[in-house]
């Protein structure tokens, strides 16, 4: 038994080895899943009317990581700017703000601007970890400089009971929940003028 054991790992080991990965970008679902699950949202509102920008490392940020909750052949990619893209368009977002439009970069910029910055991003523990600089200028004065930290819902439950497709709204799932954590902090955080 220990040998049929052993043999079974090696046959993991290689078989992950050697390129039988299955690829999630889940990004690329989350438009979707912002229609079927994330179109509400309890944030906080402010009357404040901005612009946004992504950074550049954020926008084109990259997480992978593996579950043994579905198997580790399966890859799940976090592209984590474009998620934070699709939830500051998410109704939801749009209506906690007086008007919230993404800025075009490099372009001079007057009035308000929301530059967000990814410091870390991690999935582990059942949940999404995002830990977030926000800076909040008005007419190229900074207003408010913060980083913020959220930790997403637990999805364990959903991760083990309904594979990879459970996985993929799980990850989606949390991020968001992360985000939004981060949102309402932040919102709350805007100087009342």
């Amino acid at each position: 038994m220990n040998k049929l054991i052993k043999f079974l790992c090696a046959i993991t080991m290689v078989a992950a080895a050697s390129g039988c990965t299955i690829n999630h970008p889940v990004a690329n679902d989350y438009p979707q899943y912002l229609v079927d699950n994330g179109s509400v949202g309890d944030l906080p509102k402010t009357n404040i009317k901005t612009g946004y920008s992504i950074d550049s490392a954020t926008q084109n940020h990259r997480y992978e990581f593996r579950a043994a909750t579905v198997g580790y052949a399966h890859l799940w990619i976090v592209e984590f700017g474009k998620i934070l893209d699709e939830t500051l368009n998410a109704p939801y977002v749009q209506s906690s703000f007086g008007k919230l439009n993404k800025s075009i970069p490099g372009a001079e910029s007057s009035g308000n601007l929301v530059e967000f910055t990814l410091e870390k991003y991690e999935f582990k523990n059942y949940r999404a970890y995002v830990t977030m600089k926000i800076a909040l200028s008005s007419n190229g004065k900074e207003i408010l400089n913060k980083t913020y930290s959220g930790e997403g819902e637990s999805k364990g439950g959903q991760m083990w009971g309904a594979g990879p497709f459970g996985m993929k709204n799980a990850t989606l799932a949390s991020t968001q929940s992360a985000i939004d954590k981060i949102l309402s902090e932040f919102i709350t955080d805007i100087p009342k003028a």
